[in-house]
């Protein structure tokens, strides 16, 4: 470990040699997942198909998002995030609606250009890029997909799981994900997160200064759980570096707007439907939006699911990211929070929408009327 720091000063050196220690780690992750039972499948060859759907016309979805907006403006539930400080200070009346079409079409309502800080929502795309880098299996292996039904900080989560991270989508995993990014130095990493989390927005996302000094100050327990992995051997760098890379992409400033587009590009296979960009390919984005499904919403997600059937992300800044395969993404903000640390009004604009666009994936209706089933001559019906 002493040689791997050391060699930072040298970027290729460096920047092979923590390739080979990441990829040596993974190999021993594969050897602990053959220990335990894995879902069976036996598709490889096999090409995923995609039939998605699309969204109505352009008029319907700029009057339902309007129509989301006005329906939860005046609802005051919540409280503001006070555990990182600055954040206690944001107008609690904030709030905005965005809907981004994987064609490229973007409609909002309110306040959808108010910068805030991305927070937990970065680790969705930050997941997709690491997902780009080093492929299905090997990030499966490392991090995990399941949920851990504990909260987002838990420390008993990793205890219980010998040091497994389980899912990208909680504070363990997040910094097992971040601290897998490519990059010859630290700083180079926090570089190539901001790059590619600007790619998936489709314009140069700023760190907010105030926002990342403030957690700095008070990320005591995120700094635990990454002496913890560490001490797993789930960690291989210093493990102080991992976290302040990672308190840097939590405080990038987006909008609900930027969500929503960012949202879109996972939609749309990996392109940006705005820039025209690929970002990550098709794979990723299946893979990044069933971890959402999963465990975007931590211990809430399977209430998420059954009740919006939408792969989602949150911030405690008062963001939400919620996707709909080949269709497009929501993108909303308004900082008070339930106590899962949820935005109150974006949970409901989300559901409204969900509802009034078709965009639950779980959501069906008979068909037989349109196409009715054919069936052998001479057949009958059971």
């Amino acid at each position: 470990m002493t040689l791997l720091f050391a060699m930072r000063n040298v970027p290729e050196i460096g920047l092979a040699l923590r390739c080979a220690v990441v990829r040596a780690s993974i190999a021993v992750a594969r050897a602990d997942r053959r220990k335990r039972v894995v879902v069976e499948t036996d598709v490889e060859g096999i090409e995923q198909e995609v039939s998605t759907g699309s969204l109505p016309g352009w008029d319907r979805v700029e009057d339902l998002v309007g129509a989301a907006h006005a329906r939860y403006r005046d609802v005051d539930d919540g409280v503001v995030a006070d555990y990182i400080p600055v954040l206690a200070t944001v107008d609690p009346g904030l709030y905005g609606v965005c809907v981004a079409e994987s064609g490229g079409a973007v409609h909002g309502a309110g306040d959808t250009e108010v910068e805030f800080s991305v927070q937990s929502i970065s680790k969705a795309f930050v997941y997709a890029l690491v997902c780009e880098e080093f492929g299905h299996q090997d990030v499966l292996e490392r991090v995990g997909v399941n949920n851990t039904g504990l909260p987002f900080n838990s420390v008993i989560a990793v205890e219980l799981n010998d040091g497994h991270p389980m899912n990208p989508m909680v504070n363990a995993g997040a910094l097992a994900t971040t601290a897998l990014m490519p990059g010859a130095s630290f700083g180079e990493q926090w570089e190539n997160v901001r790059g590619g989390l600007s790619a998936f927005a489709g314009r140069q996302l700023e760190l907010d200064d105030e926002v990342y000094r403030s957690e700095s100050a008070t990320n005591m327990r995120n700094k635990a759980i990454a002496r913890l992995l560490q001490s797993y051997g789930r960690i291989e760098v210093d493990p102080l570096e991992v976290v302040d890379v990672y308190t840097r992409q939590c405080a990038l400033r987006v909008s609900a707007h930027d969500l929503a587009v960012m949202g879109a590009t996972l939609a749309d296979g990996g392109v940006n439907p705005v820039t025209g960009e690929r970002v990550v390919s098709g794979q990723v984005c299946r893979d990044t939006l069933a971890v959402l499904a999963a465990t975007g919403m931590y211990e809430r997600s399977g209430e998420w699911l059954f009740e919006i059937g939408l792969p989602a992300k949150s911030g405690v800044a008062g963001g939400i990211v919620a996707v709909a395969p080949g269709k497009g993404a929501i993108g909303t903000f308004s900082p008070p929070l339930d106590p899962a640390g949820n935005s109150v009004r974006g949970q409901r604009a989300t559901a409204y929408l969900s509802r009034t666009l078709g965009l639950n994936v779980f959501a069906s209706a008979p068909r037989v009327a349109e196409h009715p089933a054919r069936m052998p001559e001479g057949t009958e019906s059971r």
